[in-house]
């Protein structure tokens, strides 16, 4: 009867284990992975699947020696505060994040827990990284768009609406620090195009619908959305407006085309994030952030959508379609 109650108590001791002591006694590495989008959207559903098979090419496979736990913020700064102090308390083997706000967080909540980021803009000057080459301390990752690829926005959306003469940027300055370097590049690249430039800074979708409708009352509007963890998930609204008004915009995300934007300038996020897993991968493996250094995208891509063109009565020129890397039906 002692013998069967010992193990009655062994076995009831042993449910009641936390998970993390349970996976750390099987072997398995614990990864969490805070993103700047809800759950159900497209956008971050390519996104974990392309981190998992990247792992998987890795010998990496998801609940046999490693388990991956997704946290979904939908852009809102208090959230993604609480999850990166979740995530942290919860001590996994490394946190990967997208994104500004919540690299920004994640550092802010530890020094120790290795950290990989993707799709972060400047992570020197936001002070992230001690430099590209040497991060330093426990961040390293992968950037999203060199500054110097910006001005190529407003060529672009100038070529593809030849028309335009004033060009807003809209962005959240809460989720999108680094605006003012947006808006040198731009202001450099503007006085050779003729073209006015102005700043839409935009807190919620009133916001959103208030500064799109003031641009387009004039005609010669144009449009710069940028790659911001709000405006992303406000996407929709931006793109509706942006068609219904009329009014041509060029965003960072070649994904977002395929959802109804008109054109796109910038690598292919998805990839960004695919290419992460292989430093997930060499963390754990035992390498350190501080001596791996910061990637840059390796291939920038032009996408179009040919119907939200038509719709917009824009005929994109033959010389811009020739170099297009995707083109929307």
């Amino acid at each position: 009867m002692r013998r069967r109650k010992f193990i009655a108590l062994s076995v009831g001791a042993a449910a009641s284990w936390p998970l993390a002591s349970c996976t750390q006694a099987m072997g398995m590495r614990r990864v969490a992975f805070l993103h700047p989008y809800l759950e159900n959207d497209n956008e971050v559903l390519t996104r974990v699947i392309a981190f998992r098979e990247g792992l998987e090419a890795l010998g990496w496979i998801e609940n046999r020696n490693i388990r991956i736990e997704h946290r979904y913020s939908g852009g809102d700064l208090g959230r993604i505060r609480a999850y990166a102090t979740e995530l942290v308390h919860s001590a996994p083997d490394l946190i990967v994040g997208s994104g500004t706000p919540i690299t920004a967080a994640l550092k802010e909540a530890t020094s120790t827990i290795p950290i990989v980021f993707n799709l972060v803009n400047d992570p020197v000057g936001q002070g992230f990284v001690a430099s590209l080459s040497r991060p330093g301390g426990n961040i390293t990752g992968f950037t999203f768009i060199d500054f110097l690829v910006i001005g190529k926005w407003m060529e672009m959306l100038k070529e593809i609406a030849p028309g335009v003469r004033h060009v807003a940027l809209i962005f959240n300055p809460d989720t999108t620090p680094f605006y003012p370097a947006f808006l040198r590049e731009l202001e450099a690249a503007r006085t050779s195009l003729a073209i006015e430039l102005s700043a839409s800074p935009v807190h919620d979708e009133a916001e959103v619908e208030a500064a799109i409708t003031a641009l387009a009352r004039d005609p010669g509007g144009g449009l710069i959305v940028a790659p911001d963890a709000f405006i992303n998930n406000h996407r929709r609204a931006v793109i509706t407006l942006t068609e219904r008004r009329r009014l041509p915009a060029i965003y960072g995300f070649r994904q977002f085309v395929a959802e109804g934007a008109l054109i796109s300038y910038g690598p292919n996020t998805v990839e960004i994030v695919r290419r992460s897993a292989g430093y997930v991968d060499r963390v754990l493996r035992g390498e350190r952030p501080a001596d791996l250094p910061v990637q840059a995208p390796t291939k920038y891509d032009l996408v179009i959508n040919l119907k939200t063109a038509k719709a917009l009565g824009i005929a994109p020129a033959p010389e811009l379609l020739a170099r297009t890397d995707g083109v929307i039906q």
